[in-house]
């Protein structure tokens, strides 16, 4: 194919792609903005303490805006170079129209690139802030983070807190939820206290449990020798850098559900920034097969909702372990690379 073709056809996209990311940036702030406007009037929040909290999601904002304003742009300017009949005397003239898309792959790289960097870095440290930026507005302190579902196997005894907070950050935590069982007996109590400086759990109200035998309430206090260490939750992986994401997996850290998340986090930093080539392909290859610019925008809206149900209900199968958190990442991928393959097929 003609050089010359080649960078009109680059640049009709491109024109467009420019058009999608101001489109999908303005919808998202809006959104952003529709829900925070309240709370911003309610608590006199002033324009600083307002665009700081937007500061801390336009990162993520951004990259989201890059990837699906590929489709956008790709669809829309085959529609209408379809509905000006451009495309048909290209065709006429012997170009071939899988020729018209590869060269598509070449400037989504750089964006892919530009994804990559800021979901490993930028979107992760504005996650991170989101919640200072908040509490600024409301006036307290951030929540202390709580542990939940923590469990210990000492060599006599399992240790089970269905919920752990330390408000102040001193050596004493309230525990939510106790189970501790012991030898041939189960211990339960709706709360506790968890003092490391003792290494003890002392619980109230608690029922004990025992083989052939009815549950006995034990009128006073009850208390545990419990040597595992008060260790401040791990921060979501969402909210932790590309390189500290391996760190703490290469540590072993972590229950089987985070360390299932942590690895679908991670494999979705290099998943998601190469779904901008996927959907030039994808998407090259559907505009050519349509016939005018309404084709053009129904597929738009297609192509960017079934994205979204994959993409957002992938993650919830890889938390469960129902599907591995690797191919979970990459499964929206996978999915619209079969339909480019399909596609290219027809137009070979």
């Amino acid at each position: 194919m003609p050089v010359t073709l080649t960078r009109s056809v680059l640049r009709e996209v491109l024109r467009w792609y420019a058009a999608g990311v101001a489109l999908f940036l303005i919808l998202q702030l809006t959104d952003a903005l529709s829900t925070s406007v309240g709370a911003f009037l309610a608590y006199n929040a002033t324009p600083r303490q307002a665009l700081n909290v937007f500061g801390t999601l336009a990162p993520n904002v951004l990259n989201q805006a890059l990837v699906l304003s590929v489709p956008f742009a790709v669809l829309l300017a085959f529609g209408r170079m379809q509905g000006d009949s451009e495309l048909k005397a290209m065709f006429a003239a012997g170009v071939r129209p899988l020729s018209l898309v590869w060269p598509l792959a070449l400037p989504f790289m750089l964006v892919g690139a530009l994804t990559y960097l800021n979901a490993g870095y930028l979107v992760p440290a504005g996650l991170a802030r989101f919640d200072q930026a908040w509490f600024a507005i409301y006036g307290g302190p951030v929540p202390a983070p709580t542990q939940d579902n923590y469990t210990f196997a000492a060599p006599d005894a399992l240790f089970y807190a269905g919920r752990v907070h330390n408000e102040d950050g001193g050596p004493v935590a309230a525990l939510d939820g106790v189970l501790v069982q012991r030898g041939n007996e189960t211990v339960t109590a709706p709360s506790g206290l968890w003092d490391t400086a003792a290494q003890t759990w002392t619980v109230q109200g608690a029922w004990i449990t025992r083989p052939g035998a009815d549950p006995r309430l034990e009128p006073g206090p009850l208390v545990f020798a419990q040597t595992d260490r008060l260790r401040p939750p791990s921060p979501p992986a969402k909210q932790v850098s590309t390189p500290e994401l391996r760190a703490r997996l290469a540590s072993a850290e972590g229950t089987p559900e985070e360390r299932r998340v942590d690895r679908h986090q991670l494999a979705a930093r290099v998943a998601d920034p190469l779904t901008a080539v996927v959907f030039a392909l994808a998407a090259g290859t559907l505009g050519l097969l349509l016939r005018n610019r309404a084709a053009a925008f129904a597929a738009v809206v297609v192509f960017v909702g079934l994205f979204y149900v994959l993409w957002i209900t992938a993650p919830q199968f890889a938390r469960v372990g129902a599907l591995p958190p690797v191919l979970a990442a990459w499964l929206p991928n996978l999915v619209f690379l079969t339909v480019a393959a399909v596609l290219a097929w027809r137009l070979r």
